[in-house]
């Protein structure tokens, strides 16, 4: 391909949208460009970028007995009213109506659709295990779409299936895509994490994430350098303490002592005026669960994770309660909510369990009480992990300190077990003639978001870094002056052989000043430089420029395609 030719305009100036390097780059080189929020087209360089990536990973799927079929985009409501989704994905799902009044929506994911087609063909349990995938766009009306591709409302994903007939068979399934992911992002160059997560709307009963780590990334993650412990902040455990460490024996606490508070509603207020630690509060916040108040008690220097809160509650709708709300059930402007008194449910978090002489709000304007004592004082409807994890926490499987990171979700892997397969009927006949549930398994990868997290983990300041396998053409060739006879016969020379030894060449035929030429090439990464001028010609020699460590090897033109060759392929 000649540059000439090539669809690519080219961006000296960083868009004013663009906030990540990824998306930055992503413009600036030509790969795609922006339609609305959220929306992109893929140019000519971007789109062979995402083919090389449904390439490695259509090779892994089929190893791992994947199937590929192409499922609708447009889904029919009814389907998601069978497993009671249509009202509870949210409203993040784009829904539409035909001119029949039938309602529709634009897939944010396939789990139905999947299912309610297995269940019309499968019978028997000989006709499974099945795994289905398929790459197509997803559509999620996200509420500030941002960072280009790495949440937008329109993106590449490619989704697998399985059924099996029993969690032996799931366990098989996960496994197999667990392997056959990391194999993916290895072969994509990049450096992902797999971590514990926690599995949100799709639900069920385990999930890893697939993190490519970068300070870029909007996830936030905990990590075991000392065994393989990792997981988002969501998902990260902390083990419960030692019953027999657990102070509420009133005749080994100090009774109640109320403590004049003014003006103090937040922690640092409350830590300064008394002179006091934060580890020395207890904080009560209210929530409304499905609408109904509860109170949820986590130590003063800890931050609460509402995911896992709401996972504890087992509620469809958890937001924090506004502070009219909070007034009406705690009789106490916000700041001075405590659990002495509350008739709520009240949630208690395990670094309270040890907490004897614990500082909480009174439920009155300016008020706080002192040691105050779980078990004597108030009594918790239920006790979980509610923290979030930080840097230096305890790891839960070695107790070596975790280390944080964020990261960039480019896959997860689900095991859903009979949440789909049950209210839409998905079953099979076993070996004995019973009807059984089949048991599913979700896996998923993000296409165009594994594109932008290669970008986040493989640029410069002058451009992206390709790694080979993804990269949109291996080799550019630069004459300095392409008006040059004698450089322009050498560069055509060169680019012909390339081209014949079917190496992924582009030859740089503009008529542009050698700056300009140079500055796209690093812009838009191609991983070798062959440059073509008027000081090494005479030598009937050019010089190769590998683009991720900038390294300049001179090298004769007899040599170079064996030269090149190797330095690409090895």
């Amino acid at each position: 391909m000649q540059t000439s030719q090539i669809y690519g305009p080219t961006l000296r100036e960083i868009p004013a949208e663009a906030e990540l390097v990824s998306h930055q780059f992503m413009l600036r080189a030509g790969l795609m460009r922006k339609s609305t929020a959220g929306v992109y087209t893929y140019l000519p360089l971007g789109l062979i970028v995402l083919h090389k990536i449904m390439a490695i990973i259509r090779e892994e799927m089929t190893s791992a007995q994947g199937q590929e079929i192409l499922l609708p985009i447009m889904q029919p409501a009814e389907l998601w009213h069978e497993t009671k989704r249509w009202d509870d994905y949210g409203d993040e799902m784009f829904k539409l109506v035909d001119r029949h009044k039938r309602q529709f929506c634009l897939g944010p994911t396939h789990e139905e659709v999947i299912t309610a087609l297995v269940r019309a063909d499968v019978r028997s349990y000989r006709q499974l295990p099945l795994r289905l995938y398929q790459i197509q766009n997803k559509y999620r009306d996200e509420i500030r779409p941002r960072f280009g591709v790495i949440r937008g409302r329109e993106f590449i994903m490619k989704d697998l299936y399985s059924f099996d007939i029993d969690e032996q068979g799931l366990h098989e399934s996960y496994q197999a895509m667990f392997q056959a992911y990391t194999r993916i992002f290895e072969r994509c160059g990049l450096s992902a994490l797999p971590v514990e997560a926690d599995s949100g709307a799709i639900g069920g009963d385990a999930t890893h994430e697939f993190m490519v780590l970068a300070d870029s990334g909007e996830a936030d993650i905990v990590y075991c350098s000392a065994c393989d412990y990792a997981a988002n902040v969501e998902r990260a455990e902390f083990v419960a303490p030692d019953v027999h460490t657990i102070t509420n024996d009133s005749a080994n606490s100090d009774c109640i002592q109320e403590l004049d508070t003014p003006h103090t509603t937040t922690i640092d207020e409350l830590t300064s005026a008394l002179e006091i630690s934060a580890d020395k509060l207890i904080k009560t916040m209210i929530y409304l669960a499905d609408k109904k108040p509860i109170a949820a008690l986590i130590r003063g220097d800890y931050t609460l994770n509402e995911v896992k809160l709401q996972k504890a509650l087992d509620c469809q709708e958890l937001v924090l309660a506004d502070a009219q709300t909070t007034e009406q059930v705690t009789s106490a402007p916000v700041g001075f909510a405590g659990p002495v008194g509350l008739s709520i449910p009240i949630i208690v978090d395990y670094s309270v369990m040890t907490m004897s002489h614990g500082i909480t709000g009174a439920n009155q304007r300016d008020l706080h009480l002192a040691n105050v004592t779980l078990g004597r004082d108030y009594q918790a409807t239920a006790i979980a992990d509610l923290r979030e994890a930080k840097s230096g926490d305890p790891c839960p499987h070695c107790s070596e300190a975790l280390e944080s990171a964020r990261g960039i979700e480019v896959g997860q892997v689900f095991k859903l077990g009979t949440k789909y397969s049950e209210p839409l009927e998905a079953t099979f006949l076993d070996e004995n003639g019973k009807k059984r549930p089949m048991i599913m398994g979700c896996y998923g990868i993000g296409v165009s978001r594994t594109m932008a997290a290669i970008i986040e983990q493989n640029h410069d300041s002058d451009g992206i870094c390709w790694p080979i396998n993804v990269a949109p053409y291996h080799v550019i060739i630069v004459p300095v002056n392409y008006k040059d006879e004698a450089q322009k016969n050498v560069a055509d020379a060169v680019y012909r052989q390339f081209l014949d030894a079917k190496v992924a060449v582009v030859l740089d035929d503009r008529h542009e000043r050698p700056g300009v030429k140079f500055k796209d090439a690093d812009l838009i990464g191609y991983p070798i430089r062959i440059t073509v001028g008027p000081r090494l010609l005479p030598e009937k020699q050019v010089e190769v420029t590998i683009r991720h460590n900038k390294e300049q090897l001179t090298i004769h033109l007899d040599e170079v395609l064996e030269k090149v060759s190797r330095l690409l392929y090895g």
